[in-house]
Formats: structure tokens, C-alpha cells, sequence
């Protein structure tokens, strides 16, 4: 079983440093693909980046060269830097695991969320 533990949220002024960091518990985490997405109220959770198994990264374009996202397989952890914060960053900010069964038959886990506030 799968549980997602999201630490690291917190407010900080524009222009700032955060690190957000994803705890799996899951048996086969480097097996899964990894990924941390964002929700604003009213919006629909957005893909910010993501990590494949195999070290493969993605960002969205407004992220680009602010953040990194990496992973520890052996600490099952999953990390989001993110540095040069502005206030369109603020949002929570969610874990997913996406666990392949077969083929191409995937599930996906949640972490909690965990808010991030970049304001003044």
C-alpha cells in the first residue's frame, strides 16, 4: 500500500527558497513514476513537474529554471526545490505517485497536500 507524505510547505516572500519533499511508503518506489502538482482554488490541479523512474524529468513552462525536482530511491523520497518563488507559485502543492500494474494500466496515489504561500 501506498500512503504520501508531503512536508516542506510553508510562506516565504517572493524571490525565496523552498524545498518540499514527498515520503513513500510504498514497497516499490523506484518503480514508480513521481510527480508534484499544484491546485489554486477554483482551478484545476496542474502538472508542475515530474520524475519517471528512469530519471526522466518534466516541468511546466512556468517553472522552468526555478524548479528541480529530484528523488532519493533509497530514502523512497521525492524532492521539489523550488527557488526564486513568486506569489503565482502560491497554491497547494500535491505528491502523486503513478504505480504501473500492467501494460498500460496505471494507479495513482495522493499525498495530503501541503500549502505553499509566496507573499509579502
Amino acid at each position: 500500500q501506498v500512503q504520501l507524505v508531503e512536508s516542506g510547505g510553508g510562506l516565504v516572500q517572493p524571490g525565496g527558497s523552498l524545498r518540499l519533499s514527498c515520503a513513500d511508503s510504498g514497497s516499490m518506489f523506484s518503480m514508480n513514476d513521481m510527480g508534484w502538482y499544484r491546485q489554486t482554488p477554483g482551478k484545476q490541479r496542474e502538472l508542475v513537474a515530474a520524475i519517471t523512474s528512469g530519471g526522466t524529468t518534466d516541468y511546466a513552462d512556468s517553472v522552468k529554471g526555478r524548479f528541480t525536482i529530484s528523488r532519493d530511491n533509497a530514502k523512497n523520497t521525492v524532492y521539489l526545490q523550488m527557488n526564486s518563488l513568486k506569489p503565482e507559485d502560491t497554491a497547494v502543492y500535491y505528491c502523486n505517485a503513478r504505480l504501473k500494474v500492467v501494460a498500460t494500466i496505471y494507479r495513482d496515489y495522493w499525498g495530503q497536500g501541503t500549502q505553499v504561500t509566496v507573499s509579502s
